[in-house]
């Protein structure tokens, strides 16, 4: 491979992962992209669900104390609040621009309500597997403030935020308050105002999609429209170009584990039997200990 090929890898799209309307906990309202089926995930990456409503009765029941054992949950908030509570003692306050991040490790039971009983109620929850020999792990649980979440704003209007990983756009480079974790996941939120573009680079090694949640984008000519998770080819910059209204996306990347995923709704291991003993375990009062 000669150098010139080695410098641009340019991503198209491999494929496209249409949102769908779901619910959780006690009756959240939210879309699924990633995480409908084994075929949707994007390794390491489990699950995607995006929420947003100003309607109360789609989010005031919150989600309710539950376990998970296997893998790390990020809750990014772009509007509203809400209180986690968690095993360890652990009590947050997640607001506008925050990000909640936790290492289930070998279990946690936790619970996360919305502050607010009226109001826009916006933002994510994303799934991140753990290699086998970290799924048994103990716990961990970070609360980051807005303050803490670093941005950029480029001369033509773009606005760059980084929630885990570093990445260097046009020169300037940023690093989320997230880092050292095995699989390097990258996150950040990008906003374009209308007609432009950015080049934003990509790990080689890693696999990454972009999720489009506000107006449209396009990929090599090929559109991305709201609530759609767009799979990137292997490549190590990605040229996203906004229509003639704003656009803002999240671009995630990670080192892929390439191991079995057996999953029974909050717990994912490697085998149907560590998913039996995380239950029994849970039962028993002891997947924390």
């Amino acid at each position: 491979m000669n150098s010139a090929t080695i410098q641009s890898l340019p991503c198209t799209i491999a494929r496209l992962i249409p949102a769908i309307d779901a619910q959780d906990g006690a009756g959240v309202k939210l879309k699924r992209s990633l995480g409908r089926g084994g075929n949707t995930r994007v390794d390491p990456f489990l699950m995607l669900d995006a929420f947003s409503s100003a309607n109360p009765n789609d989010y005031i029941a919150g989600f309710p104390a539950h376990p998970h054992r296997g893998f790390e949950t990020v809750t990014y908030m772009l509007e509203g609040h809400l209180i986690h509570r968690d095993h360890m003692g652990n009590e947050g306050n997640l607001k506008s621009g925050g990000v909640q991040w936790m290492t289930a490790g070998r279990g946690v039971i936790h619970e996360e309500r919305p502050k607010l009983t009226n109001g826009v109620m916006r933002g994510f929850q994303l799934w991140v597997n753990l290699p086998a020999d970290e799924k048994m792990k103990p716990a961990f649980y970070q609360d980051i403030p807005a303050e803490q979440v670093p941005s950029i704003s480029l001369p033509n209007g773009i606005t760059v935020k980084a929630i885990a990983g570093s990445i260097n756009v046009e020169g300037q480079s940023l690093q989320g308050p997230i880092s050292g974790i095995t699989t390097e996941p990258v996150f950040i939120d990008v906003t374009l105002p209308s007609n432009t573009h950015i080049n934003l680079p990509i790990t080689t090694d890693h696999q990454a999609f972009i999720y489009q949640f506000e107006g449209e984008s396009c990929i090599n000519d090929t559109p991305v429209e709201p609530h759609n998770a767009a799979v990137l080819t292997q490549g190590n910059t990605v040229t996203v170009v906004s229509g003639d209204k704003k656009s803002r996306f999240l671009l995630l990347s990670g080192k892929p584990i390439n191991e079995p995923i057996a999953q029974y709704g909050p717990f994912v291991m490697n085998t149907m039997a560590e998913v039996e003993q995380a239950i029994q375990d849970y039962q028993n009062g002891t997947l924390t200990d």
